[in-house]
């Protein structure tokens, strides 16, 4: 058995930076320029083969500020809306990263597209799963690569992960608990208030990091069509005043969830249980175990869901009648940041005309999932869920 767990364990990611043509550019704009394009701005100027030529924003004046803020010139912001960015044809555009608040991401996604552009989205996918059908028709229409934000998917201990479920050690899956949070975490940073009203965000704590944590088992698992969800959503941390003692007023703004919860039934029998915080009284709200016939998988928690691992996993088996653990160690490559490979891999795509890191089709049973817990919730009862043909 020692000898199967160490072939298993063995980590053989490799340290060898990429060659990178830079000789071939990519043309790039950023749509949005938030608190989540800085680190797209920064993750793309340490690309080689990258040019960034534009900047978007709704609110006038904010792209330009950005961009100086970052150190980058030459590029063009002078533009009112995506649409009209995306419309000069002058910029010659490859790509863009939409980093719009959640219920604007599928518009500029979706223009882009039909611009013939390439899409780098944000996580969530959209608001509703409506939005993401509608994404994804265009997506599908357009022939372009479109990647959602999910760079955890890039971590080796979570690549770990799925290479121990996939390689049968734990047997048939018929049980995942997973979840996190924060026991105090409701972000607002640098006084913007996009991520908590519902005008802007739509979802909360469901959407921010909760899309996270089920991509974590669901892409571990082959990613199965969700069937049916009960879900809960509170927010009783959220509009409590005494929760921003600096920022009281930020209570009255508050219209998203703080928590949510599912109970959610996949095919192939698996049941998934879920539960995610912004804020809670309690450190953790427990760690992700992944229950197959053959043995378990404990990932332990971290204390602000940051995707990656909380440390050491832990895999149980009983064998002939003996209890067995194997402590899974934690990876660090010393390579890239997940952001930075996020971003590497999205232009590899672009690039060479292959599949998107993190590819829609998948995402959409993500997003059919957190759609389905916010509708459960407002109803009180468990649904049925049902995905269009795309």
């Amino acid at each position: 058995m020692a000898e199967k767990m160490d072939a298993l364990l063995d980590y053989s990611g490799s340290k060898d930076e990429k060659v990178v043509d830079a000789n071939r550019k990519m043309r790039v704009g950023i749509i949005g320029c938030g608190w989540i394009a800085d680190a797209h701005v920064d993750s793309y100027k340490r690309m080689p083969d990258v040019e960034i030529v534009a900047g978007s924003d709704l609110i006038p004046g904010k792209a330009a500020e950005f961009f100086k803020r970052h150190g980058v010139e030459g590029v063009k912001t002078d533009y009112a809306s995506h649409k009209e960015m995306l419309d000069d044809e002058s910029l010659q555009l490859d790509a863009v990263s939409v980093c719009t608040y959640n219920r604007q991401h599928a518009a500029p996604t979706i223009y882009a597209l039909q611009k013939g552009v390439h899409v780098l989205l944000e996580k969530p996918f959209t608001v509703t799963l409506d939005e993401a059908i509608e994404v994804m028709k265009a997506e599908k229409e357009s022939g372009k690569v479109l990647s959602i934000g999910f760079q955890p998917r890039l971590d080796p201990n979570m690549q770990m992960i799925k290479k121990i479920v996939e390689s049968g050690e734990l047997g048939k899956i018929y049980y995942i608990q997973t979840g996190g949070g924060r026991r105090r975490g409701i972000p607002t940073p640098f006084k913007e208030v996009t991520f908590i009203r519902d005008e802007t965000a739509g979802l909360g704590a469901l959407a921010d990091i909760g899309c996270y944590s089920l991509d974590m088992v669901l892409n571990a698992i082959g990613y199965p069509k969700p069937l049916t969800v009960t879900g809960y959503k509170s927010d009783f941390f959220g509009k409590n005043p005494t929760t921003y003692p600096n920022n009281p007023e930020y209570a009255a703004k508050f219209g998203v969830d703080d928590f949510a919860a599912a109970f959610i039934r996949l095919e192939g029998g698996i049941i998934l249980d879920f539960r995610i915080a912004w804020a809670m009284n309690i450190d953790t709200p427990g760690d992700t175990i992944i229950l197959g016939t053959q043995g378990g998988l404990r990932i332990p928690s971290t204390d602000c869901w940051n995707g990656t691992v909380g440390g050491a996993m832990t895999i149980y088996k009983t064998i002939g009648g003996i209890n067995y653990e194997t402590q899974v160690p934690i990876i660090n490559d010393g390579g890239p940041s997940l952001f930075d490979r996020k971003i590497r891999s999205f232009l590899d795509a672009c690039k060479n005309g292959t599949q998107a890191p993190v590819p829609t089709s998948q995402i959409i049973y993500n997003q059919a999932i957190l759609d389905g817990i916010a509708k459960s919730a407002k109803l009180g009862r468990e649904i049925e869920i049902e995905i269009p043909e795309v």
